[in-house]
């Protein structure tokens, strides 16, 4: 399943806890006996399941099904207190504001003894004119020049721009000042935390919906990222258009923990939620956050945005169409939690079907298909059909796959097994880079085994985390940092190894570093800048094990030894030489800083290492009247003092 729906279940059990232990005491004791903590979901067989704060929760999310979770949103009461909270805002609505031709926002704050609900609405009722008048998209970069950069915290470097509903985003700039108020009734700034005492919930019927969501996000990214999820707004809209493209969707989708706090709640008959991408024949607009389809049947809630897409398009047409008030939404949740939640007993006598196909009609019935067995035939319903159960398989076997922490543990083993390998080669008077570069046994294989796992999860890692928002982005980054930077000290120097492996080969930085280490690199000297300083007594101390800081090091080294080839080569003309002279003029002033530092492994010394050979080869070229630091250091056997943290 995926993580936003593993969130909203997650967010929803909580709730649903809090709402019950508010229930009688006779509910309360038949609880206790089961035990600290459980709720009851009834089940699309009409079984009961008892989930328990020590049941394993991965084996409740493979369980669960949208329409498991669709009870679950009904029976915790949010969406009924939050119809109510806009319905007491839109009863408190000036008469002559109704009347009004310009659209304008309107909030209200209502503390309940479990959570705290601000609901928003617009004056007048938004129409389906409202919306398609307004329905052109804004995209971030005009958002900036009109000095209104409030979400650029959405942009990221593999996610530069994106696009937000027109009247959306006006009604919103309209309303700021109010919303800035607002916001910090609700916050604080210096802590970064919501001041409310129990869980936010956000809520908006329509355009109020979309003022809603934009609220919400606001909130989010002023939240600290340590926060827990508990500590995150709620936002629930009904019937709201969609406000946003692909690349908003994009930015809240890639977001650890933000998609899965919107829940949509769409009517099959209301045309709001539909109204931007049935009304376009290329619509741009694109879902995010989880969908809660309901009708007089039943309810189905969905998460993966090309089903959302999909359902939106395909459950309206323009003799069902209707323009649903927030009065229709609370009818149908009252409805839906009198008990009519959605059960199929059609089976008995239909031909058998594959296996996830039942399934798929099931849910489709649940917000209102009225699927017969020649209607099946259809091609538009079994091509729909077909997709969810494709989206169904997806998401099957994105669950076999390892999950994060056996991940982690997967890398430190690898990790463990490179450390293993550095040491036996140290042992042997040859170092762990030459080992890898002149390859002679077994072991020198299994490591590029190792390698090839390690770089493919931190691939991934790092372009993940330069696709993130700004701030997240960040913040996991510095969360990472150490972990990274290890990995790229200790592989990439094998990556440079198989690089000059091959003859001829030169100038590794252009032709051959990959994208993730230059990240990686420039994100540890972000950090390190601020913290940027002469060597302590303990870096000294410590030297003998450290992985030289430069993974680029041993690149420097071959392009050394290919320069003091060119000098000895006659063949090599002038301008060959004179650029050799120069590159081996700056390698002595770097290596010596480094060595200032304490920041390369005492292992370049050894024996066997392409750095003593270079050394070799370089006393062989040069002048006997040639002095500078590094000569007078390797003459004098300063290494020695330097491999003990003397130096």
């Amino acid at each position: 399943m995926c993580p936003s729906i593993c969130g909203l279940m997650t967010e929803l059990f909580k709730m649903l806890f809090v709402f019950a232990s508010q229930g009688t005491k006779k509910d309360r004791k038949r609880c206790s006996k089961t035990s600290a903590y459980s709720v009851n979901v009834k089940s699309t067989g009409g079984c009961h399941r008892n989930l328990s704060k020590k049941a394993n929760r991965a084996l409740v999310y493979r369980c669960i099904s949208g329409l498991d979770l669709a009870d679950l949103v009904v029976n915790a009461d949010l969406l009924q207190l939050s119809c109510d909270a806009i319905e007491d805002l839109h009863a408190e609505t000036n008469p002559h504001q109704q009347l009004s031709s310009t659209l304008s926002v309107r909030h209200k704050l209502v503390q309940q003894s479990n959570c705290t609900i601000i609901a928003f609405a617009t004056s007048p009722l938004c129409t389906k004119d409202h919306i398609l008048q307004g329905g052109d998209l804004v995209s971030s970069s005009t958002l900036k020049e009109q000095k209104f950069p409030l979400f650029d915290f959405l942009r990221s470097n593999g996610n530069p721009s994106f696009s937000i509903l027109r009247v959306a985003i006006n009604l919103f700039k309209d309303y700021f000042p109010e919303l800035s108020q607002l916001k910090d009734q609700i916050h604080d700034s210096t802590t970064e935390e919501l001041l409310v005492n129990s869980r936010l919930i956000v809520t908006g019927h329509s355009l109020g919906g979309t003022v809603a969501s934009l609220f919400t996000l606001w909130l989010l990214d002023n939240i600290k990222k340590t926060a827990g999820r508990n500590q995150h707004p709620f936002c629930i809209t009904f019937g709201s258009p969609l406000i946003g493209d692909q690349g908003l969707q994009r930015a809240i989708s890639e977001h650890s923990q933000w998609n899965s706090c919107f829940l949509h709640v769409a009517a099959f008959k209301d045309l709001s939620p539909r109204i931007l991408i049935t009304s376009q024949p290329n619509p741009q607009y694109k879902p995010f956050g989880t969908y809660f389809f309901c009708s007089e049947l039943g309810c189905n809630c969905v998460d993966d945005p090309e089903v959302v897409s999909r359902l939106l398009k395909s459950t309206i047409t323009p003799v069902s169409a209707e323009e649903m008030g927030i009065d229709d939404y609370s009818g149908t949740v009252k409805h839906l939690k009198s008990g009519l939640i959605m059960k199929d007993n059609s089976q008995l006598g239909q031909p058998v079907t594959p296996s996830l196909r039942p399934g798929m009609i099931l849910q489709l019935k649940a917000i209102g298909f009225e699927i017969t067995a020649q209607q099946q035939q259809n091609n538009s319903i079994n091509d729909l059909i077909s997709e969810l159960e494709r989206h169904e398989n997806q998401m099957a076997q994105q669950m076999k796959a390892i999950d994060l922490n056996e991940k982690l543990n997967m890398v430190k083993i690898r990790m463990a097994n490179l450390e293993w390998y550095k040491k036996d080669s140290k042992a042997r008077g040859v170092g762990y880079y030459d080992s890898y570069k002149n390859p002679h046994f077994k072991r020198d294989s299994e490591v590029t085994k190792h390698k090839k796992v390690l770089s493919d999860y931190w691939k991934k890692m790092v372009e993940d985390f330069a696709r993130k928002p700004q701030k997240e982005g960040a913040f996991m980054r510095e969360t990472w940092l150490f972990a990274g930077t290890n990995y790229r000290r200790m592989v990439e120097p094998l990556d440079i190894a198989e690089y000059y492996r091959q003859t001829g080969k030169r100038d590794y930085l252009t032709h051959g570093r990959s994208r993730h280490y230059i990240l990686l690199e420039q994100w540890q000297k972000e950090q390190t800048e601020k913290l940027a300083g002469p060597p302590n007594d303990k870096k000294k101390q410590s030297v003998a094990g450290i992985l030289t800081e430069d993974s680029c090091f041993w690149m420097k080294v071959e392009e050394a030894l290919i320069s003091c080839k060119l000098l000895r080569d006659e063949t090599s003309s002038t301008s060959e030489k004179q650029s050799a002279r120069e590159f081996l003029n700056t390698f002595e002033q770097y290596v010596m800083d480094q060595i200032n530092n304490y920041a390369v492994s005492p292992e370049i010394f050894l024996e066997k290492s392409s750095f003593t050979k270079w050394w070799k080869d370089f006393q062989g070229i040069i002048e006997t009247s040639h002095n500078s630091p590094l000569t007078d250091f390797m003459k004098k056997g300063s290494y020695l003092q330097y491999k003990r943290g003397q130096f």
